[in-house]
């Protein structure tokens, strides 16, 4: 018990010495950082688009959300078909049930995604560029 003790104590004291060591050095750290040293001009250097990377990512993940609701309604609407060309029979009407069912909580599950991922890349713009 006494080790473990010590091998605590001993980290502590050793992570509050580098902490105390770093933190004034990044204190007169005056330099600010532009957008050259963040990578942001590649574009220009290498004949692609100029266009900032979260902006592209946030492009094609509202793309690729919008391909998934496309499938979710074409789900639901297969169960609809199922259902109606059922002919009262309960096994089909049953199993489209399920297909909307399915349907609607992959709808539900994809527009939550959107949310989320919409709010990260907004919270990520704005804490990088302070607009």
């Amino acid at each position: 018990m006494k080790k473990i003790i010590a091998t605590i104590l001993s980290l502590t004291t050793m992570f509050a010495l580098a902490l105390a060591i770093t933190v004034p050095l990044q204190a007169n750290a005056t330099s600010t950082i532009g957008v050259e040293d963040l990578g942001l001009k590649y574009g220009a250097d290498t004949g692609l688009g100029s266009t900032d990377i979260r902006t592209t990512i946030a492009k094609i993940i509202r793309v690729a959300m919008s391909l998934l609701g496309i499938v979710a309604v074409v789900i639901v609407l297969i169960g609809g078909f199922k259902w109606m060309t059922a002919g009262g029979n309960d096994d089909q009407v049953g199993e489209a049930k399920k297909w909307i069912f399915s349907g609607v909580i992959g709808l539900a599950i994809i527009l939550s995604a959107y949310a989320l991922a919409s709010f990260v890349i907004n919270q990520l713009v704005t804490a990088t560029t302070g607009v």
